[in-house]
This record gives C-alpha cells, structure tokens and sequence, in this order.
C-alpha cells in the first residue's frame, strides 16, 4: 500500500531456479513507483507443486492479512498455477514474453528453469574468480597484485568503492579492485606506483563534500573524520591527484550501485564479459 495506507505493500520473487531473473524484473517495475514502501523476499528453487504449495503458505503467513505481489518465473505449468490464486496478486513476468518469442520466432522455447545459452561451468569459474580477487584486493590490500586487475576504482573513505567493486565482479565477471585515498596519499600528493602504472583501467569516485559529509555523519556523527571540512579538504585534495595522473572520473553522488558499475566500464572502455568489444591494456 502508499504511504496513505497502514501496511507496507508485500512482495514475492518466485522462481524454480535463483530467482534473480524474478527480482531483476520486478525490482525494475516496481521502481517506478516511488511513494509505495515494499517489504520484498526472493523464493528460489521451487520446482514442484509441492515446493510451490509450501512456498504460497510461506507468503500467505507472513503477508500479515494483505494481497501480496508474486513476481514469478516459474516454467512448469503446475507448479506455476498454484500461485495464481485470489489470495495473491500474480504477475508471470516472463512466460507472456515467452509466448510472443516463440510465434515471433516460429520455433518453441525449451521452458527449462535457470538455462542460459551462455551460463556454462567455464562462466560461472570466471565469475567466483572475479568475486575471490574482488575480496582479497578491497580497500588497498595486495597491491602487487593490482596488474591482474581488469578495473580499478580509486576514492577517498566512504565514497562506494567497495559497493560498485563487489558488483563488478559479481555481474560483469570483472576481476575488480579498490584503493582508499587516506591522508598519507593525499598530504603526500601521490597514488602508489602500482596504480600509476595501471591508471588506464583505473577510475577515480567523486562526489560533492556536503553529500560525503552526510554519509560519514550516519557512522561517525560529530567527529572531525565526518566534518564538513575534512571533507572538502579531502575531497580537493584527491581532484588534484586525479587531474595530475589524468585518471577518468565519476561522480557517485544520486547514482545506484548499477549505474556506477556500468559507468565505470565506459570511462575505461571496457565491455562487460561476453561483449565483442573489450579493451586492450
């Protein structure tokens, strides 16, 4: 319900494999609508009708009197048909489009859960890769290793280097890490060689120094880390190292994980795996 109503509005993602593609689709709709509160659990892997019975007295309990949205993916008739019921408002998200491939293309769809033509046991190793080098190179640890790096973001504390690195390795396959500017760096004037040597793939995160005062003030209320002036002092201090080793900069502030991840990509000129186009080093 809106923000006029006394409940907040239940969501479901159902799928029979991971759901993402469900909560994927779903988060997209229903991010259009910005005065309705959502309370949203994802139910994978429901794959029979049993599964399915199950997982709608799962919602059903915990919807709290209310008509919950599901959001499903589910391939199989059956199982999919028992969440189609008055209790729940149903939304198939994918099988409607299904539908209209299949006569667009003249061919039937295989309607198998959780299939990708390009998912396969050498992508997914890519991928856990990505997330492993991702963790092991946050916040400046390892920095001999920085070369194996297919992105780098760069930024002051608090600036969401962290955020938009995991993503890149956990959607985009992207063997990501991540530098903390702290005052060494910044009094000093200078980024570590290894990242001098590797600024091509590397992107520097700004932002402006009221929006990083307000995200310090959350942690660290009233200390000088989260004053305005330290934040603009920094702040300045870091635009002088990126102009000075001429690194491609992106501005964090009123943008989402997803985008800055996506933007990051462009500034260097690199595709996400799997696309034609991917930069040289």
């Amino acid at each position: 319900m809106n923000k006029k109503g006394s409940l907040i509005q239940d969501v479901y993602y159902v799928s029979g494999s991971t759901a993402i593609l469900a909560e994927d689709m779903g988060k997209a709709l229903l991010a259009q609508f910005h005065d309705v509160r959502f309370r949203e659990e994802k139910i994978p892997f429901i794959q029979t009708p049993a599964d399915a019975r199950r997982a709608l007295t799962h919602i059903l309990e915990h919807s709290r009197g209310g008509q919950p949205l599901v959001f499903c993916t589910i391939m199989d008739q059956e199982t999919r048909d028992v969440f189609d019921c008055p209790e729940v408002k149903f939304f198939d998200v994918f099988l409607n489009t299904l539908e209209m491939l299949e006569k667009a293309l003249d061919a039937k769809a295989l309607r198998e859960p959780g299939y990708s033509r390009h998912f396969t046991i050498s992508k997914m190793d890519k991928r856990v890769d990505a997330i492993h080098f991702s963790l092991e190179h946050d916040d400046g640890t390892k920095l001999a290793e920085y070369d194996e790096a297919e992105i780098i973001l760069i930024g002051v504390s608090r600036s969401g280097k962290t955020p938009v690195s995991i993503y890149l390795a956990t959607h985009m396959e992207l063997k990501s890490a991540n530098f903390p500017l702290t005052s060494d760096h910044l009094d000093q004037h200078e980024l570590p060689k290894e990242i001098v040597r590797n600024r091509k793939r590397a992107v520097a995160l700004t932002c402006s120094p009221n929006y990083l005062h307000s995200i310090r003030e959350k942690r660290y209320a009233g200390s000088t880390y989260a004053s305005l002036a330290n934040c603009t002092k920094e702040l300045q201090q870091a635009k002088q190292l990126y102009v000075r080793h001429n690194l491609k900069v992106l501005n964090v502030e009123g943008r989402s994980i997803e985008e800055l991840a996506v933007q990051a990509i462009q500034l260097i000129g690199l595709a996400r795996k799997g696309d034609r186009r991917v930069a040289g080093r």
